[in-house]
């Protein structure tokens, strides 16, 4: 066992050696050894080339791959940024829209200054859309309180006449519109001593968005975009609330002349709308819960 230890020893002694002198030998200018080092370091470089080409080939690959992924998170954030300066973009237009409508529900109390002036948005149109009864989202408990008998006009935010309230529930009201076959309203030219009408829906005419003119004063010739307004009589509607121009005339009958009317207002394009209530009704719904004039006041367009 000690003989076999001692010829290991020699073995790696005498290989050490022979390495050394080989190292030594191929830093002698010269020696047969540098050139054959040389020879084998041609013969290697190549490989050694390709080796470091693929692995640059290699790093580049993956500074591709997570510099794309970086991208690709950062290009989600970017869109989920624009989408939320859209979103907010849109929530201020919708408060320009409403500052507008607000403007526009002063002007209407300015006008009419004996009405309390109840903002409501349209939360339905009953059967066949804008031509059968709208729902809005103000009722008695916002003091829209209907007595037997009354009704309310119903007005756009540029004050034209879109129809009455005829039923009221807790917080939502119904419209007739102007242009539902029950519907009639007193009219007459817009001028001084302007001629009197009947403007009322039609169950045909409505199809086409138009309203049914009747009941002229005699003598009186009426054109093409006249201009309505209600005449106040009757009581319902004040006198000067815009309704619409005549669309035609027809005089086949002298006896009984009739026309055909085009509201100022789009029903079917309507979002917000105001209901005017004059003051004494407010004197008459004393005592009733949420009708006070504070509660009125209360109601975003009333101003």
């Amino acid at each position: 066992m000690k003989k076999l230890l001692k010829t290991k020893w020699f073995i790696v002694l005498a290989v050490s050696l022979l390495l050394i002198a080989g190292i030594i030998l191929s830093f002698v200018p010269g020696s047969p050894l540098k050139a054959a080092v040389g020879l084998a370091s041609n013969a290697v470089s190549p490989a050694q080339k390709g080796v470091k080409t693929t692995g640059n080939a290699f790093s580049n690959f993956w500074s591709a791959l997570t510099d794309g992924i970086a991208i690709r998170e950062e290009n989600k954030a970017l869109k989920e940024e624009i989408a939320d300066l859209k979103y907010r973009l849109n929530q201020y237009e919708e408060a320009a829209i409403r500052y507008e409508e607000l403007k526009g529900a002063f002007h209407i109390r300015d006008t009419f200054s004996n009405y309390d002036i109840y903002g409501a948005t349209i939360l339905s149109r009953e059967a066949d859309e804008w031509f059968s009864v709208i729902r809005i989202n103000a009722g008695k408990n916002e003091g829209i309180v209907l007595e037997q008998g009354q009704s309310y006009p119903v007005v756009d935010v540029e004050m034209n006449l879109v129809g009455r309230v005829i039923e009221t529930e807790g917080s939502t009201s119904k419209v007739l519109p102007l242009l539902h076959e029950g519907f009639s309203v007193a009219g007459k030219v817009n001028e001084v001593n302007g001629a009197s009408v009947i403007i009322s829906g039609d169950s045909v005419l409505k199809r086409s968005g138009l309203c049914r003119v009747k009941s002229f004063d005699k003598g009186v010739k009426l054109e093409p975009g006249t201009v309505i307004v209600t005449s106040g009589e009757g009581g319902l509607f004040p006198e000067g609330i815009p309704i619409g121009t005549i669309s035609s005339v027809d005089y086949s009958s002298p006896s009984e002349v009739t026309a055909t009317l085009r509201p100022f207002s789009s029903i079917g394009e309507l979002e917000d709308v105001f209901v005017m209530i004059p003051f004494n009704a407010d004197e008459n719904k004393e005592g009733v819960p949420g009708t006070s004039e504070t509660s009125g006041q209360g109601q975003g367009g009333n101003g």
